[in-house]
């Protein structure tokens, strides 16, 4: 990405020396962090790409614009901010979807490359009209937006990636369906097929060291998102660093 004045950090020289796994590989990994300490951690652990919520233990909610401007401070890689105001449903009230109107506008301000957020309606569609109103602020500021895994909530994958598609979105966040991307592997790769280049598929939960490179394999997704957290809550550095070694040159 072109230089950005956001991207001076601290941690500049410990993500140098992991610049060769990267650049060995064609899979490119996002990792989940809800901490500062954890986002330097993935920048020099060898990630390419980093997504900043609050409470993982809740599936991620938006981060304060405290920690993503610390966070932007000291890690220069692409930054992903998730906009979900609370936890439970993705069809929101006239006041929760105002909350995330502002949080965008914030998130925006303080450095974040990418939005993450999902709508969908108590029918199980994509909420297309709320998303059309986020789209055009992310689309303002030339960021990208990427619709999280509010995608799994869907009744029909296919139908909504189609919509996902015509919205102008980058990238969807989705399992399959499933609770883990390796049991969603046979709808994620359809999903694949039917996007046929025209949105980025990020397959999604329980990815770790020993299924990355299987999954990788069985739904032809050139990118994987995982938060490899230890039993503490923690970004697990060790597994990060497995991760990196199994995907070199895959």
């Amino acid at each position: 990405m072109s230089s950005n004045p956001h991207r001076r950090g601290a941690v500049a020289d410990n993500i140098l020396p992991m610049q060769r796994k990267r650049d060995e590989r064609r899979v490119t990994v996002e990792v989940c962090v809800e901490s500062v300490e954890d986002a330097v951690a993935a920048a020099a652990g060898g990630a390419d790409r980093v997504e900043v919520n609050s409470a993982l233990a809740l599936d991620g909610l938006t981060p304060s614009p405290g920690l993503l401007a610390e966070t932007r401070r000291l890690v220069r890689l692409p930054l992903v901010a998730m906009a979900r105001p609370r936890a439970g449903n993705f069809d929101y009230s006239a006041a929760e979807f105002r909350v995330i109107e502002r949080d965008v506008a914030h998130l925006l301000e303080h450095g974040a490359d990418s939005i993450a957020f999902g709508i969908v309606t108590p029918g199980g569609r994509i909420g297309a009209r709320r998303c059309r109103s986020i789209l055009r602020r992310i689309n303002q500021a030339k960021r990208e937006a990427v619709f999280h895994r509010a995608f799994d909530a869907v009744g029909d994958p296919f139908e909504a990636l189609d919509r996902l598609i015509d919205l102008g979105f980058r990238r969807v966040l989705t399992s399959g369906g499933k609770a883990t991307a390796a049991a969603g592997a046979a709808v994620l790769a359809r999903l694949v097929e039917r996007a046929a280049g025209r949105i980025e598929i990020l397959p999604a939960g329980g990815i770790r060291p020993a299924n990355a490179r299987r999954l990788i394999g069985r739904t032809g997704c050139d990118q994987l998102h995982t938060s490899l957290r230890d039993r503490t809550g923690q970004l697990n550095r060790r597994d990060l660093s497995r991760l990196a070694t199994v995907l070199a040159g895959v």
